[in-house]
């Protein structure tokens, strides 16, 4: 069980569970999917209405498969969005999106960082 918190600790170890259950899956010949994800993180509590929950805050399909995230961290972005938004109770638009970039850096130290709180000129 994970204990899901809005701050830069916890996303660093989520960031790190990511990659390691996108490995343990591929070392069991399933799909690295948000299904499967969510399943595997939360065994008792990922019903149906969970998993939609957390597709729909991130506006993805529970089925399709999940690129890299340390080549592609923009749609794990949102699924950590959307998975501590559901977990906690709080609003998907309350998470410390700063702390969240912050912790890909820590959690993939040799990838391009994560910018996407750039004000625009």
């Amino acid at each position: 069980m994970i204990e899901v918190q809005n701050n830069k600790a916890c996303f660093v170890q989520l960031w790190r569970k990511l990659e390691r259950t996108r490995c343990l899956l591929g070392g069991q010949y399933k799909r690295f999917c948000i299904r499967n994800v969510l399943k595997s993180w939360f065994p008792a509590e990922a019903n149906d209405n969970f998993i939609w929950e957390v597709c729909h805050l991130c506006e993805q399909e529970g089925w399709n498969e999940l690129p890299l995230p340390s080549l592609y961290p923009r749609k794990h972005r949102e699924l950590l969005r959307a998975i501590v938004a559901v977990r906690a109770g709080i609003s998907f638009w309350k998470i410390n999106l700063k702390a969240l970039d912050a912790a890909y850096s820590i959690a993939f130290p040799n990838s391009t960082p994560i910018n996407v709180n750039k004000k625009k000129k």
